[in-house]
C-alpha cells in the first residue's frame, strides 16, 4: 500500500510537470501572438492551466523579485519538483524497504 501511494504522487508530479511545462511554452506563443487566447479552445485551456498553476507560484511570485517580462516562477517550481521527485521519493522508497511497509 506504501509504495502504491508513492507511484501514485511520483504519476501525480509527472503530470504535474508536464503541466508546468504546457503552461510556460503557451505563455510565451501568447506573449508572441503565435497564439490567440481569443479563440474558444485557447482561453479555456489558459484559464485551466492558469488555475490549476497559480496557486503553485503565488508563494515564489511574493519572494522573487519582478524581472520585467521574464517571469522565473516556473522555473523555481520546476526545480523543487526535480528535487521531490529524485532524492525525496528516492529516501521515501528506501525507508519503505527498511521498515518492511509493503
Amino acid at each position: 500500500m506504501y509504495f502504491m501511494l508513492l507511484d501514485i504522487l511520483s504519476i501525480l508530479l509527472n503530470i504535474l510537470w508536464w503541466i508546468i511545462i504546457v503552461q510556460a511554452v503557451m505563455s510565451w506563443l501568447i506573449a508572441f501572438n503565435v497564439i490567440n487566447t481569443h479563440n474558444d479552445f485557447v482561453g479555456q485551456l489558459w484559464y485551466v492551466l492558469d488555475r490549476i498553476t497559480e496557486p503553485l507560484y503565488r508563494p515564489f511570485r511574493r519572494i522573487i523579485p519582478d524581472f520585467g517580462g521574464i517571469d522565473l516562477t516556473p522555473m523555481v517550481v520546476l526545480i523543487l519538483l526535480i528535487i521531490l521527485q529524485g532524492p525525496v521519493m528516492a529516501y521515501l522508497y528506501r525507508l519503505g524497504m527498511q521498515t518492511g511497509m509493503a
